[in-house]
């Protein structure tokens, strides 16, 4: 006799509950994507009334950044401290002197980290934060010039600053109006604004920010050059050009790069056979094996300099028009092979990891 489901038994997969269920998380999925939506049109529409209102009070702060003799100064509260720390790195890895500073401890002694020759950048979206207010007389007895990112420009802080730079948002993201979400996010791209427009009038470039970016991921693919990760002596395979295509083939295998370079009587690179090629060779022609190398290889191979960088070699081999590369030849100044770059060597440096 067949029992019977009990009360507490789960429905069947496909049932009317099971499809209710799916139902309400079609609907939860598609509410979660429009709040989101709905921030990100939010955070833009403020960017954007921000961006309109950029005026020379913009000029005047890149230009006192840029005259000061000492260091820039970050300092905020809360939400607007945080942006500051992560403004601060930015200027100082484009090559613009800058730390942050919080507004207690600079009350309680790190103000003597501060000098006449310094600018404050002070990042508050009310513009009456008491932390200012406590500092801005000794700020002004430093007689060091004040910027202020503000949304309030009627407030304490814009009043005693020398150059403000509005962020005035009409409502946060947050669905209360509350929580700091569009003020914060327009102080970060103003505070970004200032670290690139000081970027250009310093004329600073890949091989400066390099200097400063000199570890991890980013510091190999501004500063990691190809001689440094080419293959190099025997483990380069190389045969000359009267090489029959059997014995090329075993130089091929004893080097497992996947290919061979051929040589003219000069040493010149003139040549290259790769294992592919090897494959449709032999394929057309079973007696193939014993041609010499001249006859079949496929001409002016592609080629590489040492001294570029491995990443943009990377780039190159992704990119190239006729279909992507796994390796080059590095050849020096008169065409002669110095070594070969195999797209795993730049792998395994960690350059194909974005």
């Amino acid at each position: 006799m067949e029992s019977k489901l009990s009360a507490n038994a789960s429905p069947k997969v496909g049932s009317p509950s099971d499809a209710a269920e799916t139902a309400q998380d079609r609907k939860r999925v598609q509410k979660d994507i429009d709040i989101a939506r709905t921030v990100f049109s939010d955070e833009i529409e403020g960017l954007r009334k921000v961006q309109s209102r950029l005026d020379n009070d913009f000029h005047r702060a890149v230009e006192s950044i840029y005259d000061c003799k000492g260091r820039l100064i970050i300092s905020g509260v809360g939400k607007s401290g945080l942006i500051g720390k992560k403004i601060a790195a930015t200027f100082t890895s484009t090559g613009t002197p800058s730390f942050y500073i919080h507004p207690v401890e600079a009350a309680h002694g790190d103000l003597g980290l501060v000098s006449k020759e310094d600018v404050v950048l002070f990042i508050s979206n009310s513009g009456m934060s008491d932390e200012f207010r406590q500092l801005q007389p000794s700020l002004s007895k430093l007689g060091v010039t004040i910027i202020a990112i503000t949304g309030n420009a009627d407030s304490h802080l814009a009043k005693h600053s020398h150059i403000v730079l509005s962020c005035h948002v009409d409502h946060e993201a947050c669905a209360l109006d509350l929580a700091p979400t569009t003020s914060t996010t327009t102080a970060l791209v103003m505070g970004d604004a200032l670290a690139c427009a000081l970027m250009k009038r310093r004329d600073f470039r890949v091989e400066d920010f390099a200097k400063n970016h000199p570890s991890g991921i980013l510091g190999r693919r501004l500063t990691l050059r190809v001689r440094e990760l080419m293959r190099t002596g025997a483990a380069v395979p190389l045969v000359g050009s009267g090489t029959v295509l059997r014995d090329a083939l075993f130089e091929m295998i004893s080097k497992s790069v996947g290919c061979v370079g051929v040589q003219d009587e000069e040493g010149i690179l003139r040549g290259i056979i790769t294992d592919g090629d090897l494959k449709r060779i032999l394929v057309r022609n079973p007696n193939a094996i014993d041609v010499p190398v001249h006859k079949v290889m496929t001409p002016n191979p592609k080629t590489v300099g040492g001294n570029v960088l491995a990443a943009v070699a990377l780039n190159s081999m992704e990119m190239n028009p006729s279909g992507p590369l796994t390796m080059y030849f590095i050849t020096d100044e008169d065409g002669l092979p110095v070594g070969i770059l195999h797209l795993h060597d730049i792998l395994k440096a960690g350059l194909g990891v974005e």
